[in-house]
This record gives structure tokens, C-alpha cells and sequence, in this order.
């Protein structure tokens, strides 16, 4: 930035700005929404005309009309969502450290195919999935949506910790084991804590992905005994068949946006030192 002429920064400033508006702009319209009446909804004013509380008490409140289908719905995503993303780490710690460090055929292939099976469109396998899953007893049920939770953040996982691992110098591991360590200590005391940031960014990216997920939740459930947030969302209704509950599920992306935003800002250091670290070749 020194070295730039003064133009050169106004330009830059005004693109910053410009994305930085585009990208908030439709948080802060929801943040509005869910403070507004249901007679305010199609006024067209960006704020609210008169800030109620009322939407947050019909999904949280103890006698809130949509508390029983909010409530059990976060729970699971919490639980549905921290379980894939602990299994998804320590299953791609390993595989990524054996595909960084260890010589053997198919490699490439191997971190192609995750490449590839992470941008597979979901909606393809969702039939075959409610067929089998109703077969074999895992429907609407919590491991019935961990295990295809694996599929969205497995691959991921393991492509970013790959790259990681690869700037570990192998020097570190050899003079451990020349200290008399195991390859699986070597591994544990030596590599992990030097990965920490690596995993660290892969288990928030894996967690968001679970955390996101629409299509697995909608099609493998059916109550809210497993039922997430985003796929709770889409049975939301009004107080009677002619308001839209729009104030209400504003309200609900609120909050379910709140544990995101704080693990972003309290860990931006380690997600920021994590991603350079992994896309810097030594």
C-alpha cells in the first residue's frame, strides 16, 4: 500500500467498499426484518417502523407458536453438526498426513477424486440415500445425517490438510524419531501441534458446511427428532393461512447466524494463519 499513488488507494478503497456493502447489505436487511411487525412487512421501508421483540419470542419464548419446532431443530444442528466435523477432522488428519508424507501409487488420484466428490451435486444421491436409509433404520435419525454429513466435509477436510501437511519440513519428523520416538509418536507431539492451525481452519470450514446444510435435512428427516435449523426453517408458518412467517424466520437466521459470526471473529487469527499456511509452497 506504500508504494501506490494516491489514486491507485482511492480506487481500491471505493472497491472495498463496494463489495463490503453488496455483501452485508442482505444481513442487515434480515437483522431489520426480524424486529418488524407482520403488518410492516410490505410497507418497503428498510427499517422498522415501530422494533418488537415479538419474533424472537414466537421461536424462543415459552409460549411461542414455533419454540417446538425452532428449539429442537438447533440442538440438533448443533450436535448433528459438531459430531461430522470431529469425525471429518481426525479421519482427514490421518488420511491428509498419508497422503503428504507417505510414497505409494494413486495419490493424485486419491485428492482428485475428494476434489471431485466435494462439488458432486448432493441432490443426485438424496433419493437413493431415502430409499436405503428407510431400509435400514437410519432415517430421521442423528447418525442417519452425520454419515452423508461426511460426504460434504470429508473430501474438503482432506484436500486442505494435504496441502498443509506437504509445508511441515519431514526434517521435524525424522529428528524425533532419530530422539527415539515412534512414527506415531513422531506424528502426535511433533506434527499435530505444528498442523494445530491447519486443522484448526479445516474443522471451522468443515463445521460451517454441516452447519449449512439444506438438501441432506429436508430429505432424511421427517420430525424433529433429527431435523436441522436450515430444513426447520422451511416448515415455519404465520398465525393464520394469509401472514407469511417472514418476521419469524428472519428472526431464526439471526440467531442461527450468531454462533458463526462469533467463531469467525474469536479465531480469525488461526482461520487467517491456517489458509496462508496451507497455500504457501516451501
Amino acid at each position: 500500500m506504500r508504494g501506490m499513488s494516491t489514486r491507485l488507494k482511492i480506487g481500491w478503497a471505493v472497491i472495498v467498499i463496494v463489495v463490503f456493502t453488496y455483501t452485508l447489505f442482505p444481513v442487515a436487511s434480515i437483522f431489520a426484518t426480524s424486529f418488524k411487525l407482520p403488518g410492516e412487512l410490505n410497507l418497503g421501508t428498510f427499517l422498522p417502523v415501530h422494533w418488537t421483540w415479538d419474533n424472537y419470542t414466537q421461536i424462543l419464548g415459552p409460549d411461542g407458536s414455533a419454540r417446538d419446532l425452532f428449539v429442537p431443530s438447533l440442538r440438533n444442528s448443533i450436535g448433528i453438526s459438531l459430531i461430522a466435523t470431529a469425525i471429518a477432522v481426525v479421519l482427514a488428519t490421518l488420511a491428509a498426513y498419508a497422503i503428504a508424507r507417505l510414497d505409494f501409487r494413486g495419490k493424485r488420484l486419491i485428492l482428485t477424486t475428494a476434489l471431485g466428490v466435494s462439488i458432486f451435486p448432493v441432490i443426485s444421491i438424496v433419493t437413493p440415500l431415502f430409499n436405503l436409509w428407510r431400509q435400514i433404520g437410519l432415517y430421521d435419525t442423528w447418525l442417519g445425517l452425520i454419515i452423508p454429513y461426511l460426504s460434504l466435509t470429508l473430501p474438503i477436510s482432506i484436500w486442505t490438510l494435504a496441502a498443509f501437511f506437504r509445508q511441515i519440513p519431514w526434517e521435524l519428523e525424522q529428528a524425533a524419531q532419530v530422539d527415539g520416538a515412534t512414527t506415531w509418536q513422531a506424528f502426535r507431539k511433533a506434527i499435530v501441534p505444528l498442523a494445530a492451525p491447519g486443522v484448526f481452519t479445516t474443522a471451522l470450514i468443515a463445521f460451517f458446511i454441516a452447519w449449512n446444510d439444506f438438501v441432506y435435512g429436508i430429505s432424511l428427516t421427517s420430525t424433529s427428532r433429527a431435523r436441522p435449523v436450515p430444513a426447520a426453517l422451511a416448515f415455519f408458518t404465520g398465525a393464520s393461512q394469509f401472514e407469511e412467517p417472514t418476521g419469524a424466520i428472519s428472526a431464526a437466521a439471526v440467531i442461527v447466524t450468531i454462533p458463526v459470526v462469533i467463531l469467525v471473529l474469536l479465531f480469525q487469527r488461526q482461520i487467517v494463519s491456517g489458509l496462508t499456511q496451507g497455500a504457501v509452497k516451501g
